[in-house]
């Protein structure tokens, strides 16, 4: 009796799930975010990057290794470590040229983008193309940290504690120079810190041309964004409008007065009248995204994460490494994946 219970039970939850995911015409309503979320490799595909940041998605994207000269990337088990080719070059000569000139030992890379790019699973709504890429703002350390320390350690804030200044006991001046290097690379279109940082950039660089890249926005305290403006062979890539001219610095007023403290916002009130029944899902869907994004997901896949990683060092021997601590851990690259998802041998 139990088990035709659980029969039924299990029954009904797979026809409500597989209603939920087709839309009244037959629409594939699947979450975006599952759909790319779920994807271990990228597509073999020249790369381009189409769309917008929050609506957009990558073909042919590349990894950047776990470990380099002078980097390290984070949380590995997020599969976060993919770009275009020319965001992963353009992280790697900023981790080179930061420690040879500016007092930066390396750098400790957060999220870029997943392998087809897309809605993300947890996190940002951003970092969809391939083209933006969070840079912590902790010097990486001489030792190289473990799989597991990846995953628990903190970035760590650059404000003081209940502020909205940054903490001179833990700001230097290579974290300026960083930043300033970063905003000189011609391909980066905008570096995002937080309002506070941008205070403490205009104590130093005020009137430098380069400062109007560097662009106050909420969070950011923790790692900076780097973000690059869409590139050569992108045709599907849409623009997003140039900085505007000037070192952004007398904005701040605006941001410290009004818009850090919440003034600006409007209280919406409701019209009193019942809400219509939704004729498509809230969230993302794939029919959201540009139509290139779906070729992007059913492209052809790799033989493995190896294949396409950028050559940096002994990148072969880099990402074994990261497998093997995933298989010794018993946990899955990028994600714990559904049955219905074919994993490829290289990641069981």
């Amino acid at each position: 009796m139990k088990r035709a219970l659980y029969a039924v039970v299990f029954l009904f939850a797979f026809m409500s799930m597989a209603w939920a995911q087709t839309g009244p015409n037959g629409e594939n309503w699947t979450p975006a975010k599952q759909l790319f979320g779920y994807k271990p490799l990228p597509s073999v595909q020249t790369p381009a990057s189409y769309g917008t940041y929050t609506r957009g998605c990558l073909a042919g994207g590349v990894a950047i290794a776990a470990n380099g000269p002078t980097w390290q990337a984070m949380r590995l088990s997020r599969n976060r470590r993919w770009g275009h080719p020319t965001m992963i070059k353009v992280v790697e000569r900023l981790s080179r040229e930061a420690a040879e000139f500016d007092g930066w030992p390396g750098l400790l890379v957060g999220d870029i983008s997943q392998p087809r790019g897309g809605p993300m699973v947890s996190g940002p709504a951003s970092h969809q193309r391939g083209i933006d890429a969070d840079i912590w703002l902790r010097p990486m350390p001489s030792k190289r940290f473990t799989f597991q320390e990846r995953e628990q350690i903190s970035a760590i804030s650059v404000l003081k504690k209940g502020s909205f200044r940054v903490d001179d006991n833990i700001w230097t001046p290579a974290h300026g120079k960083l930043l300033k290097r970063a905003a000189g690379y011609p391909e980066v279109q905008r570096l995002f810190v937080h309002p506070g940082i941008k205070k403490k950039m205009c104590e130093t660089y005020r009137g430098q041309s380069w400062m109007s890249k560097v662009r106050p926005w909420f969070g950011h305290h923790y790692h900076f964004h780097i973000r690059l403006g869409c590139l050569p062979g992108s045709t599907g890539c849409k623009r997003q409008a140039t900085p505007p001219a000037g070192d952004g610095c007398a904005d701040l007023d605006y941001w410290f007065n009004i818009k850090l403290l919440g003034k600006d916002k409007k209280k919406s009130k409701g019209s009193g009248k019942p809400a219509k029944k939704p004729t498509r899902p809230r969230y993302r869907i794939l029919s959201d995204l540009p139509a290139a994004c779906s070729a992007v997901l059913a492209g052809p896949t790799p033989v493995s994460a190896t294949d396409v990683t950028l050559q940096a060092g002994n990148w072969q021997e880099t990402e074994s490494w990261v497998f093997t601590e995933a298989r010794r851990r018993k946990k899955r690259i990028p994600v714990t994946l559904p049955q219905s998802v074919t994993v490829l041998p290289r990641f069981r």
